[in-house]
């Protein structure tokens, strides 16, 4: 891999990880197209950690809500069943306090309902992190070799351009964020999994999933977005060994060229977020659809003229 190779391919990890246009597919498409080669699926699944980090950035407020109310509720429900043996008039009345080094944390008006949906929200992810991990894990071979066939790419951006247009179409968009459901994240879980094949888009599946169920568009793209945390920091840790000698298609990468794509992919990757959750709130994912569908055209043409090859 040469360092524009890797610059170039960070920036476009960058801007499409949270966008419902598939940034493995883009990352793909612009390897072959430009370049002449594929970078490699493993190499996409590491630059993803720097859009991930954003992530973990631009939410850290509600991320480390999440994670204390997580503990603390599970910590007080424990409690609360070992006191069930013990003689009322011994048993302790006082909650227990949600208490950071900094001080108590905020959570609005309503503490306790707030305190309640970051717990809810925490087990969401948790259990529907599940499917991805274990389906990823059985097919990583076929996902690193098979499902980067640029034929299959460009049907995907095709087809579920299609999904999303439906998604938008007849989605109720009438539930916030803090009506989500058990089922809801495991919907949205096993909608995750079809982000294993380039050209599908983790946000794309995840987010029309949420609007199938009657999301309001911005709650659907924040639980995304959480949603992909683990599961992507998992993908990337796992990949990071085979970046550097993949072990089917793809370039060889450095260290160094890995760290600045990775670099590159966080900062694009920041601007990207905010943009997107702004943008989500006041237009839908229509505007998507026709992008995809055009591109995915494009490739299909370039593929049947021999420009460039699909695999």
């Amino acid at each position: 891999m040469t360092w524009l190779q890797a610059l170039v391919l960070g920036l476009v990890q960058g801007l499409t990880e949270f966008l419902p246009v598939s940034s493995s597919a883009h990352l793909r498409i612009v390897s072959s197209v430009f370049f002449g080669d594929d970078a490699g699926a493993s190499f996409t699944a590491v630059t993803q950690l720097g859009t991930e980090a954003a992530v973990l950035v631009y939410f850290a407020k509600d991320i480390w809500r999440i994670i204390v109310a997580w503990f603390t509720t599970l910590t007080e429900k424990m409690s609360a069943r070992s006191r069930e043996m013990v003689p009322i008039t011994d048993q302790v009345t006082t909650k227990l306090p949600i208490v950071t080094a900094g001080g108590p944390v905020p959570y609005g008006l309503d503490e306790d309902r707030q305190r309640e949906l970051d717990y809810r929200i925490g087990w969401y992810v948790i259990i529907a992190t599940i499917p991805i991990g274990v389906i990823g894990f059985v097919l990583k071979d076929q996902i690193r070799t098979g499902a980067r066939n640029l034929w299959l790419v460009s049907f995907m951006l095709i087809a579920f351009a299609l999904v999303i247009a439906a998604a938008e179409h007849y989605g109720a968009k009438r539930r916030s964020i803090e009506q989500l459901t058990n089922r809801d994240g495991l919907v949205m879980g096993f909608a995750q999994c079809l982000a294993l094949i380039p050209g599908v888009s983790r946000s794309g599946a995840t987010s029309s999933a949420g609007l199938f169920l009657g999301l309001e568009r911005e709650a659907a793209v924040r639980f995304s977005f959480l949603l992909a945390i683990p599961a992507v920091t998992a993908s990337g840790l796992f990949s990071l060994p085979d970046a550097f000698e993949p072990a089917g298609e793809g370039l060889n990468a450095s260290g160094p060229q890995l760290l600045v794509a990775t670099i590159v992919s966080f900062v694009v990757g920041y601007a990207s977020v905010a943009w997107l959750l702004k943008f989500v709130s006041k237009h839908s994912f229509n505007w998507f659809v026709g992008y995809r569908i055009v591109l995915g055209l494009v490739i299909m043409g370039l593929l049947a003229g021999g420009v460039v090859s699909a695999t």
